[in-house]
């Protein structure tokens, strides 16, 4: 086989240094040993070479360095990759994939003026990152998630931790009053785009949780249960309805301020806060709620989860469930593939399919799902809206503690997350689960 030259490779050659890169981050190799260290792999850097030139000319991305010298041409307005250090990079990226993609950003090796549009630009077309033929090569890449993350009984509270447990001012610095962490549902416009601002943000977020309860039902007396307390807003609004509450949690930032939230609002009577795993749930209810709480429940623990809410589920009883999804062939595809996300950001977690939730619920339990209303523009607004707060406060971000590859992988999560849902790539749903009962 005879290799082709490659012009990124001709104009760009390795180099240790870059000398008009910006400083690098300090990077802490206790705290993130994979960023501060940059792998040594010169195969598989120049196949990075190769793949990234021929993705930036399928989809139309310019590739430029840190001086602004174009490394790879595309039409004006064009999303922009800018390469600080090269040779890092392409070493980071041949070695671990997409994992080093993300690690390369927290560590300074590349930047963009405009990352949602350039990670909108790769996810638009994922199957056109990699030539024709080629795609073989994906199983001699990807990693599997280690056990040590799975989201087993054992396991969950510890990954919970990882994330939601960073600390509630730092969560309170991006989200609205309500802290609510999950897809808001604002009004819409012409064409039913999302009319999103900050201002909206609280009634957008109240319209989510109270279609949320009116789909299960939920008013004067109605026993819920919710799944995943978030910081207590859902939990706050059903019981100013007049219904009776217990929400379970693994977070003890989470439960800390909820069970306060709750106490100022002089509710403590009707809702309570439990440190309890899913799994351990006791009682019976009229309606269950759970908002993107499945997508840490990990696949293979699926028949566990749709179990227990059947199993806690009173006759006659609903469950409302919002979910994050993914076209069904992509969650096969992806499944058990361990990704920057789930290294850094949500360990052990699966995001399912509206096709995944319909099979699991029937098969591990008595439930059907009885409708569904998918919602993803309203994400993509919600996260984007989060990403230029969290962005406009990195000062306070900084003031807390977190350091500069903190905020860095904050950020591209953020983007990452929100060009997903600009795509398509990913939705939001939610979900009425009856038992055998069709329609609302």
């Amino acid at each position: 086989m005879t290799v082709q030259a490659d012009p990124i490779a001709a104009i760009l050659p390795p180099t240790p240094r870059d000398p008009v890169a910006p400083p690098t981050p300090t990077v802490d190799p206790s705290r993130w040993p994979d960023v501060a260290r940059v792998p040594r792999s010169p195969l598989r850097a120049a196949v990075a070479r190769r793949l990234l030139h021929r993705a930036a000319a399928r989809l139309g991305i310019r590739v430029e360095a840190a001086d602004g010298r174009a490394l790879r041409t595309a039409p004006p307005g064009a999303p922009v990759l800018t390469l600080h250090r090269p040779d890092a990079f392409f070493h980071r990226v041949g070695a671990s994939g997409l994992i080093g993609f993300g690690e390369a950003y927290q560590a300074g090796d590349w930047d963009s003026p405009d990352p949602v549009a350039l990670l909108t630009a790769l996810a638009a077309a994922p199957q056109r990152l990699v030539p024709a033929g080629t795609a073989w090569l994906r199983r001699l890449a990807v990693r599997r998630t280690p056990q040590s993350e799975l989201p087993t009984a054992g396991n969950a509270r510890r990954n919970i931790h990882r994330h939601y447990d960073l600390s509630n001012d730092l969560f309170a610095l991006f989200l609205d009053p309500t802290m609510t962490y999950s897809s808001a549902l604002f009004p819409t416009g012409p064409g039913g785009v999302p009319s999103a601002g900050w201002d909206g943000l609280p009634a957008a977020q109240h319209r989510k949780i109270d279609r949320l309860l009116d789909l299960a039902a939920v008013g004067p007396g109605t026993r819920l249960l919710e799944i995943g307390t978030g910081w207590g807003e859902l939990a706050l609004r059903a019981a100013a309805r007049g219904a009776r509450v217990v929400s379970l949690t693994l977070s003890e930032e989470q439960l800390a301020l909820a069970r306060r939230r709750i106490a100022d609002a002089g509710l403590a009577d009707r809702a309570e806060v439990r440190l309890c795993d899913y799994r351990a749930a006791e009682g019976s209810y009229d309606a269950v709620v759970s908002v993107e709480m499945i997508e840490a429940v990990g696949r293979p623990f699926w028949p566990a989860y749709f179990a227990t809410l059947d199993r806690v589920l009173a006759p006659g009883g609903r469950v409302a469930l919002q979910a994050i999804t993914m076209p069904h062939e992509r969650m096969i595809a992806s499944s058990g593939t361990h990704t920057w996300i789930l290294k850094y950001v949500f360990p052990g977690g699966q995001i399912p399919s509206l096709r995944a939730i319909e099979e699991s619920a029937g098969r591990d339990g008595r439930l059907r799902v009885a409708a569904a209303e998918a919602y993803g523009p309203h994400y993509a607004e919600t996260l984007r809206l989060w990403r230029e707060r969290f962005t406009d406060r990195a000062d306070a971000v900084a003031a807390l503690g977190f350091d500069e590859v903190f905020r860095r992988m904050w950020e591209l999560y953020l983007a990452y997350s929100e060009a997903g849902f600009r795509t398509g790539y990913l939705d939001v749903q939610q979900i009425l689960l009856t038992r055998g009962q069709v329609g609302p």
